[in-house]
């Protein structure tokens, strides 16, 4: 019996059949599966791990595009869409800022608005609109935005997944809220979808990070939440960031053509997309950075996108190291200032981050291009070592000038 047994599945091996999926009944449908199964010859050892295939008729694949505007860049995003394309998600979110914004002028609208839907329009799956603040700047883009799109915010479901798209933004004010209203919508959408085996949120300010979330409605959308498997997804800050709260991850995203000094991941600014695999019990999140993808011929796709033209003045390598009471200070962010006396105002110009050795590299216009020739005020921030006075241009009696040379300088603070 044994022998009759094992020569019944070496058979069965050398017919080599893997069925994929024969969820559905009838002639046709058992030809169409047929069609699609994975046929291999297998013997006594295989050259291969498994034959079970990762096709979860449940799984699904979307991207989420991040900022491009904020002083965007020629060609970024324009080259994301064709990038994208080459990946073919089932769709594609978004985060905010989609177009420079910040006017009155209908006309202007209209043409920046007109110039991201012919971006858009190219992608090879549905894309979803989300509101930044770029977008929605003042009460005329408000009703322009109602105009060409409607809802400011919205819901769908996809393979038993809740997709909720926020609005943070309500001018004039600036300030990243979730109104009385949306949140009220927020709850009976919620409460709609109980059953919901994931949910993921978009909206383009991280307002999580804000001290009173009880004022910006951020802790409404949290109970509301509460109990469900979720995630966040943000944009606004132009440079990487994983939260984690409340055992749920919310990713604040680096650009997709938007304004960056494109220090590299190390300092979370970098053209990406949000690569999301929806298992049939997680999401799995990867970036996919913008570079990395390549057609076939490896030809960049051709763009005619033009960016914000940016009034650069010629800089001169900047670098140093901080201490503090002697001690090298690591993780530190030290910035250049500008005093303007007829405003009584500072302005933040250049910026460095120390690594483990204190030590930094100053950033104007791109990666480590150092500063202009002046006079600055400088600040250290962001390390528990330095004192709080050097955190503030107004109170930091750093003081220095930066020559038409390279630059070395030595910040030796005093011990906190």
């Amino acid at each position: 019996m044994r022998q009759f047994l094992f020569g019944l599945v070496t058979a069965a091996a050398l017919c080599g059949v893997v069925a994929l999926s024969r969820s559905e009944s009838g002639p046709d449908a058992r030809a169409a599966a047929d069609a699609s199964e994975l046929k291999i010859e297998s013997g006594d050892k295989n050259p291969w791990t498994a034959l079970k295939l990762n096709n979860d008729p449940d799984q699904f694949t979307f991207a989420v595009v991040s900022d491009r505007t904020g002083g965007h860049r020629d060609k970024v995003f324009s080259q994301a869409v064709a990038r994208v394309n080459l990946l073919q998600p089932q769709f594609v979110m978004s985060v905010g800022d989609l177009i420079e914004g910040y006017t009155t002028k209908d006309e202007k609208i209209k043409e920046e608005w007109d110039e991201f839907d012919g971006y858009v329009k190219k992608f090879e799956m549905p894309f979803f609109y989300t509101a930044g603040n770029h977008d929605l700047a003042n009460k005329t883009m408000v009703t322009k935005w109602g105009e060409r799109y409607g809802k400011k915010y919205y819901s769908f479901t996809y393979k038993g997944a809740l997709f909720l798209v926020l609005c943070s933004e309500n001018p004039p004010t600036g300030m990243g809220t979730i109104d009385k209203e949306q949140n009220e919508w927020l709850a009976k959408t919620v409460a709609a979808n109980k059953d919901a085996k994931w949910t993921f949120v978009f909206l383009h300010k991280p307002i999580w990070t804000a001290k009173d979330l009880e004022k910006n409605g951020w802790a409404a959308v949290e109970k509301t939440l509460a109990g469900r498997k979720y995630t966040v997804f943000c944009g606004h800050e132009h440079a990487y960031v994983r939260y984690e709260r409340n055992g749920a991850e919310h990713f604040q995203l680096a650009t997709t053509g938007g304004g960056s000094l494109m220090r590299g991941v190390e300092y979370g600014e970098f053209d990406h997309v949000a690569w999301i695999t929806m298992k049939k019990d997680r999401p799995l999140i990867a970036n996919v950075l913008l570079d990395g993808v390549l057609p076939s011929d490896l030809k960049v796709p051709e763009s005619v996108e033009k960016g914000v033209p940016t009034k650069r003045k010629p800089t001169f390598p900047v670098s140093g190291r901080v201490t503090a009471g002697g001690q090298v200070v690591p993780g530190a962010t030290v910035t250049l200032h500008t005093y303007n006396p007829d405003s009584e105002r500072y302005s933040a110009v250049a910026v460095g981050r120390t690594d483990d050795m204190g030590r930094f590299q100053i950033t104007t216009y791109a990666k480590f291009d150092g500063a202009p020739v002046g006079e600055y005020v400088v600040t250290v921030t962001k390390s528990e070592a330095v004192p709080a006075a050097f955190a503030a241009p107004a109170t930091s009696s750093l003081k220095l000038r930066i020559f038409e040379t390279p630059n070395t300088l030595t910040l030796d603070l005093p011990a906190k």
